[in-house]
This record gives C-alpha cells, structure tokens and sequence, in this order.
C-alpha cells in the first residue's frame, strides 16, 4: 500500500466540496457500470472480491500511480488533507442484488443522501449483482472534495487502466501555469455581480425549486456519440448543446407528467472546466445557459442554444471559480444563498470520458453513467460523459415532487429526436 505522505493543504475550492457538505445534501457523485465476463467475474457468475481487492491495492501502491493519493488520505480539519491508509475490506464491497438496469439507478439514487465517513478517504467501490443477465454491476462513489467531473475521470481512468488519462500528462494533478490576473476594481465588480445574479428572481414559481427530499430518483440513458456529435455538428452546435436541448424537454416533460406547469424558460447551471487547475481536485467555472421549453421547429431549440453558449463558455472561464466557494465563510454563505436563490432551475454537467473501454480487475466495464449530487434548493440535475462510443446520460431528480420514469423516457426520446435529424 501507499506510504504516508506529509499533510497537504486543501485548495480553496476542496474545501468548499467539504464545508457546503449536509445531511440533507450529501456532496458525492458516482460512477454506476455494468460489467462483463473476465477477471474477478467468472463466467458462471461467480465473484473473485479479494481479487478486486489485490488489484486495487496494488494500484494503490505502484508510485507511477502517484495521482490516485486521494485514495489513501482523509480530510483533517477542513484544511488538511493527511495520509490514511484505506481498509479495503469497508471501500470494496458486495452487495445485495438488483434487478437488471432499473435496479442498478434505484441502488445509485438511495444511495445519493448516504454521506460517506470523513474519517476514512472518501471512496467506495461497490460490486452490484444482479445489474445485467451475465455479470454484475458497480458503483463508484467518490467525494466532491477529492475531485469535480474532469478529475474524476482521471482519477476512474487511473484506477481502472493501465495507461495515462487521455489528452493529459502523466500526472494531471500536475502545476499548471497561473491564470491570468485582472485588475482588483474589474475583479470586485465581476464578483459582486455574481453575487448579487443570487438575488435575482428570475425563475418563476416552480417545485423543480425547494427542499431536496430524501427519496431521489436516477435515470439512465445512453445514445451513439458519433450519430450525436454528428446531429449537432450539422446546426453548428455540440455534443453539450444537444445534451442542453434534451434537459429541458425532460425537465418539461417531468413537470406535466406531475401535473405542474412548464415556465417558458428554465435557466441552468452548466460547469465549465478551468485548464488552470494545479493541485486541486476542483477547477470550474459557472455558465447559466437559459433553455426554452415551447415546441420548435426542428433543430430550432439546439440552434438557439449553441448561439448562447458560444459566448458564455468563454465569459465563465475567463471569471474562474465562483467567488464565494474561495473561502470557508464565502463557502457557508453561498450554501446558504443557494436554499433560497432563483436564479437557475436546474443543473446539466457534461465530461468527456475515455475513448476505450477500461477493466475493473481484468472484467470489462462495458456502460458507465455518472450520478452528481443536488444541491441548493435545485431538484432536477443531469450529467453525462462519453465513453467508448457511446453519450451515456444519468437524471438524478427529487423523486418525492417530479417523476423520474417520464423525465428519463422524455431524454431519450429527445437525444433519438436529434440524432435522427442528422
């Protein structure tokens, strides 16, 4: 196993993922798959767990995969990160079965309002039978505070192949260049106008905002990626604008279902990757993206949508972090502005994953869906990331208020709407 290092300091954007944690609100995303034959999963079903286990070690322990150090470190304080050897008996588990692939996004809603211990590193990986007719499923959960979508990917790639992350370094924790500095006054105005964009009430009375209920509900869907990217490439627009267009149909089609009305916009809240990470599990920056629900013509949704996000894309990277998650009060402060703001309705977050399939401990992973957290007062989320060909979306909703079922069905028709215009 790893040795132990020397107490590392938390960024200011870790820290936050750990101060805005609750009970209420628990601040971890995952990483549901379907595995298949190979490996510690034999061909008559059975399941080598010390195996998986060994393997896990063992990549925990090879200094080429000194990126994976989250996953031998425990949150100290809310400021430091220390070393922790992790008992891989209590991460790597087995657990009950499920039925097929509905099972598997029942197993990863309930389990969104589980915390994990901050006493331990912040990782499980749990072994799902029963998730497809010849091999198990799993789930992946990691804290926000280890890492945002793009690390987390790195960190996935890392833990289950052999090679580097895709399109980065070695080390993608590795020093990046400073991002370019504004002048204070320029600085204060953005910021106070960020913060100020809270206040606004611009989302009309809706339930896609209030309390977060403890009963979630987790959809998954997946589409070709070359027949999506192709579809949005048509009407100049991308892969992220045409998951956009297909959130909202859902999010629409999930309030009539209810019986609620459909407002005629419904901003959301797209995270954008900073390249300016250095140590940090988390570099994002904040685009709102306001999303209209009447019925278009063909492709007219997905056009106005990437005529937005051409220009907001850039403004959010070049503001950087949201201002109030740099420090712990700044962190509280949003937590408790985002319970009561109006300004977004709903949030979408896209990650591009591998391009080749990866093995957990020589078993293939065949599907994989990421699952993020609900924050805020927000009651309706969507994440998506490639991965070996396919665009494999997840919804994750307030089940108490919205109805899963018509939202992941409303995706998917919505996703085939757009690649068949191609």
């Amino acid at each position: 196993m790893r040795q132990p290092r020397d107490e590392e300091r938390l960024s200011a954007a870790d820290a936050s993922n750990v101060v805005i944690d609750a009970p209420d609100q628990v601040n971890v995303f995952l990483i549901a798959g379907i595995l298949g034959v190979g490996g510690f999963v034999a061909e008559d079903g059975g399941l080598d767990i010390d195996l998986l286990r060994a393997t896990v070690a063992a990549r925990l322990a090879d200094p080429q995969f000194n990126d994976l150090a989250r996953f031998c470190q425990r949150v100290q304080g809310f400021s430091q990160w220390v070393a922790c050897q992790p008992d891989l008996a209590w991460h790597i588990r087995l657990v009950d079965p499920v039925q097929g692939r509905d099972g598997l996004a029942d197993l990863g809603a309930a389990l969104m309002t589980v915390p994990l211990p901050l006493d331990r590193p912040m990782w499980e990986l749990l072994i799902v039978p029963g998730a497809s007719p010849d091999a198990p499923g799993m789930i992946l959960r990691i804290h926000h505070a280890v890492a945002d979508g793009v690390a987390g990917v790195r960190l996935v790639q890392r833990l289950f192949n052999d090679g580097p992350a895709i399109g980065e370094p070695k080390s993608p924790r590795a020093e990046a260049a400073p991002p370019p500095t504004h002048g204070r006054w320029r600085s204060f105005v953005s910021g106070a106008t960020r913060v100020l964009a809270m206040f606004q009430a611009a989302v009309p009375s809706t339930v896609l905002l209030g309390p977060i209920g403890v009963r979630r509900g987790v959809a998954l869907v997946d589409v070709d990626l070359g027949a999506l990217a192709g579809a949005a490439k048509a009407v100049d627009a991308t892969i992220n604008d045409a998951l956009l267009a297909a959130s909202v149909v859902a999010a629409g089609a999930s309030l009539e279902v209810a019986g609620y009305p459909v407002p005629p916009v419904l901003p959301a809240s797209v995270p954008v990757a900073l390249p300016h990470r250095g140590v940090s599990g988390n570099a994002v920056g904040v685009m709102v993206v306001p999303l209209p629900t009447a019925q278009t013509a063909a492709g007219e949704r997905l056009t106005r949508i990437a005529a937005v996000t051409r220009s907001a894309k850039a403004e959010a990277r070049a503001q950087g972090t949201y201002e109030l998650t740099r420090t712990r009060w700044g962190s509280r402060l949003f937590a408790w502005l985002a319970r009561r703001q109006r300004f977004i309705a709903l949030f979408v977050t896209n990650v591009r994953g591998p391009d080749r399939p990866l093995c957990v401990a020589g078993a293939p992973l065949e599907h994989v869906w990421p699952v993020t957290p609900l924050q805020g007062n927000v009651r309706f989320g969507v994440s998506a990331m490639s991965y070996a060909g396919r665009f494999s979306v997840a919804i994750h909703v307030d089940a108490g208020v919205l109805d899963t079922r018509a939202a992941g069905r409303a995706l998917s028709d919505e996703l085939a709407h757009i690649v068949g215009r191609q």
